[in-house]
């Protein structure tokens, strides 16, 4: 009985801490090779950022879960925001999401445009990211579903939710 409940727990803490086990990409690390768009798209444009932001689900949306992942194969949700802002937007941001999380500046949930970046606590030292698309809908990549469109009413991500930051 002991051990079963303890093999439980465990496995609750590893999904639990799936984004706070990516790859720390410190100043000095060499980011992952990841295409870079041909020009810079403004944030500012929010129905550019909408389309591309959906774009960008339809064509990962079969794309599972992995770590520290960054490809097809697999990605995690640091690695989406990563990989679509610099590939979709010509941004450069940090690859993990502790690093993430401290870059633009923070903004109020009431002030959410599309493309903020979308924050939260999932567990006791673990955080998760996505990107706000509009009408309360974030796109990133879940532990459980991979990539996908979720909302920010639905009761777990409302319960967890952190903060915000805009990159622009």
């Amino acid at each position: 009985m002991f051990m079963c409940r303890a093999i439980t727990v465990m496995c609750a803490a590893i999904v639990l801490t799936a984004c706070a086990l990516t790859p720390h990409q410190g100043r000095n690390a060499s980011p992952p090779v990841v295409e870079v768009a041909s020009q810079r798209i403004e944030l500012d444009n929010t129905d550019t950022v909408i389309r591309i932001l959906k774009q960008q689900h339809h064509e990962w949306q079969q794309v599972p879960y992995r770590t520290g992942g960054l490809s097809r194969d697999g990605i995690d949700c640091s690695g989406l925001v990563y990989r679509t802002f610099r590939s979709k937007f010509g941004i450069d941001v940090p690859r993990s999401t502790e690093y993430q999380s401290r870059a633009g500046s923070q903004i109020t949930r009431q002030q959410l445009q599309a493309g903020d970046l979308v924050f939260f606590k999932t567990g006791y030292n673990t955080r998760h990211v996505g990107m706000y698309i509009e009408k309360g809908n974030f796109l990133h990549a879940s532990s459980s579903k991979g990539v996908m469109i979720s909302s920010l009413d639905n009761p777990y991500w409302s319960h967890t939710y952190w903060k915000a930051q805009r990159l622009r």
